[in-house]
């Protein structure tokens, strides 16, 4: 993750908020004398947050975690639209 100083983040705001839209990747802002801060798309605050969310059920978070091991073991079904307009 990028870090910059708050002088050149203001110097660069659009510039830098562009980048972090475009990438999907957070920039750091450092202060001399106080906190750092991060800057991120909303979009993916959204998906941050939305995962926080999904995962803050346990029984919901199993699910999703035996899901993501089955794609990555290859034991999932390819179905289409058309399959899906039939159930």
């Amino acid at each position: 993750m990028e870090a910059i100083t708050y002088t050149t983040a203001r110097q660069k705001l659009a510039e830098t908020m562009d980048k972090v839209i475009d990438s999907h990747s957070a920039v750091i802002i450092t202060r001399q004398k106080a906190g750092a801060v991060v800057m991120m798309s909303l979009e993916d605050f959204n998906s941050i947050e939305e995962t926080l969310y999904l995962l803050g059920n346990p029984a919901n978070a199993k699910r999703l975690r035996k899901a993501v091991a089955d794609v990555d073991a290859g034991q999932v079904t390819e179905i289409t639209m058309d399959d899906l307009d039939q159930i």
